[in-house]
């Protein structure tokens, strides 16, 4: 059964840090493209961060730039999405997502994969 699971998510003071991790199940990583998406309550998904099959091209929506970094580790067929500087507004529930190409941006539609989402909330 292929299959994508999320974890790391978990509630954070505002100025604080969490990594999201996406482990595959059932099948390699290695020719997929992943995509971070999120959905806050009552808001569409939006997309996060993507990188390619190969690692070798990020892209980062401007509300986290600078503050989230995305990397993967094919080895271990899991990708990462390392968050700092975390502020209320970036309290939704994430999603890695997987396509079967080199590179994916932010089209929800794109996606052949997806995780049950891990819940991250910033608070004090």
């Amino acid at each position: 059964q292929l299959q994508l699971v999320e974890s790391g998510g978990g509630l954070v003071q505002p100025g604080g840090s969490l990594r999201l991790s996406c482990a595959a199940s059932g099948f390699t990583l290695d020719y997929y493209a992943i995509g971070w998406f999120r959905q806050a309550p009552g808001k569409e998904r939006e997309g996060v961060s993507s990188i390619s099959s190969s690692g070798g091209s990020t892209n980062y929506a401007d509300s986290v730039k600078g503050r989230f970094t995305i990397s993967r580790d094919n080895a271990k067929n899991t990708v990462y999405l390392q968050m700092n500087s975390l502020n209320p507004e970036d309290t939704a529930v994430y999603y890695c997502a997987a396509r079967s190409t080199e590179v994916a941006y932010f089209d929800p539609g794109e996606y052949d994969y997806w995780g049950q989402g891990t819940q991250v909330t910033v608070s004090s």
